[in-house]
């Protein structure tokens, strides 16, 4: 697969710059993006505090310093592309977040978040300053971005998973991305593959594969045994530490259960999967996840190929940028 500094972006000459948001439960970042490429990145952590809008000034601020770096004027922004993190709630016909890892009125004090949003405002902000803006959840923007320009090129039965922050997913069969009546078709970090109880999701469930498996459970469930992180606990696995590797595999039990589910139901022929745990130990992670689906019920999963993302650690730029390039 090309690497990210190969894709031909095909925008024309003289073409309108465009703007692409990238939000996570982490980070936030803006890129500029025209015929002469995509450039002016900044990058910042997700605004968590203050009143609900918050993140969307964090974002109309942002795109004003990315404009300056690429030397592009506000004004002549043609349209906006977010990818976020969610789920959305619809209110007058705009997006909101009532994302789990942003809005720490979902799941309470116990979650740690220092909000008592249960949503943040998102889209009427942004429109109020650009009047062409496309939010989709983050799955399905790099589920297109992945279909064009990286591993999921000419599948037409295929999903994007991505395991960071938090677990997402874009889902494509027969040609068609799905996205349900609200925008959240794909938010299988939210459903329940084990009966564990100990693990306190974000978004109020107790035990889903979020909660379990997600890089911000990881320091919340096992930093008492001394993994403070993903990070922590990866370099142990890797070390050979008995307890780091039976934790691993445990995830991605839970992680290669919740993609036999989605080949099971949907009948996919491909999965890439991205985001920032899976990408840092891919080489240790994806033969287990391969695993996972090899001899269930061969009918649906022979041929079945798990795969890194093809755009690697760029996929949520090039995620919102698939979603304003015709």
């Amino acid at each position: 697969m090309a690497l990210t500094h190969d894709i031909e972006l095909n925008i024309a000459p003289g073409s309108a710059p465009v703007a692409c948001v990238d939000i996570g439960g982490t980070k936030v970042a803006v890129n500029i993006a025209d015929a002469a490429g995509v450039r002016g990145k900044v990058s910042e952590p997700t605004a968590k505090e203050g009143n609900n809008d918050a993140l969307a000034r964090q974002i109309i601020r942002m795109l004003g310093e990315s404009c300056a770096l690429a030397g592009v004027a506000v004004a002549d922004i043609a349209a906006v592309g977010v990818a976020t993190c969610g789920p959305f709630v619809i209110n007058q016909g705009m997006v909101e977040l009532a994302g789990p890892n942003i809005c720490g009125g979902l799941a309470g004090k116990a979650r740690g978040l220092p909000n008592d949003w249960v949503t943040a405002l998102l889209e009427a902000p942004l429109k109020a300053t650009f009047p062409n803006v496309r939010v989709e959840n983050d799955g399905v923007g790099a589920l297109e971005a992945e279909r064009r320009w990286g591993a999921l090129q000419g599948v037409a039965n295929c999903a994007y998973v991505t395991w960071s922050t938090g677990i997402g997913m874009g889902l494509c069969v027969d040609g068609h991305i799905l996205r349900g009546k609200n925008g959240n078709a794909g938010h299988a970090g939210h459903t329940f593959v084990s009966s564990n109880d100990d693990a306190l999701c974000g978004c109020g469930n107790v035990g889903d594969v979020e909660g379990l498996v997600a890089g911000n459970a990881i320091p919340r469930r096992f930093g008492a045994q001394g993994f403070a992180d993903a990070a922590t606990l990866f370099v142990a696995a890797r070390a050979g530490d008995a307890g780091a590797v039976a934790i691993v595999d445990d995830l991605c039990d839970v992680m290669g259960r919740t993609l036999y589910n989605m080949v099971a139901t949907l009948d996919l022929q491909r999965i890439s999967v991205g985001g920032s745990v899976f990408w840092h130990n891919r080489d240790y992670l994806l033969p287990k996840l391969q695993a996972a689906l090899k001899g269930k019920l061969p009918a649906l999963t022979d041929g079945v190929e798990i795969v890194p993302a093809g755009l690697g650690e760029k996929v949520g730029d090039y995620a919102a940028l698939a979603l304003v390039v015709a």
